[in-house]
């Protein structure tokens, strides 16, 4: 019985650790969608800058030659059985920060126009229903 108790504390541990350095970075699909959706929660490493982060996400959620929600460094949770890459007008959440994917890298989103949507949206999208 003893061991047992060993392991048990060895996995509470191991979770501690986890937790205390690790971020998961969510990836949220919107670019050809009726209604953005949630697609994928990543790990990150706390010490990763932003920026390694951006670019991590979008490796990870494009197939190059496996499918990428397929990946075990990826929790998939679309609602389909597959999924598209990411893409221009996608979004990633990192913290409490939302990031657009833009045609040469990412764009931080305005918090005050996006306040104004109802949910996330292209940045263009938003503007033109502020028109």
């Amino acid at each position: 019985m003893p061991n047992q108790k060993v392991k048990e504390m060895n996995k509470k541990t191991k979770a501690l650790i986890k937790t205390l350095t690790t971020d998961n970075v969510a990836v949220i699909h919107s670019a050809f969608e009726d209604k953005p959706r949630t697609v994928a929660f990543i790990p990150m490493d706390k010490s990763m800058t932003v920026d390694e982060k951006l670019e991590r996400a979008f490796m990870l959620t494009n197939t190059i030659g496996d499918a990428w929600y397929t990946s075990d460094q990826v929790n998939y949770i679309g609602p389909e059985k597959s999924c598209r890459s990411t893409a221009v007008g996608d979004f990633v959440l990192v913290g409490k920060t939302k990031y657009e994917c833009v045609e040469a890298g990412w764009k931080q989103v305005d918090e005050r126009i996006v306040g104004l949507a109802t949910s996330f949206q292209p940045l263009e999208r938003v503007l033109d229903e502020v028109k």
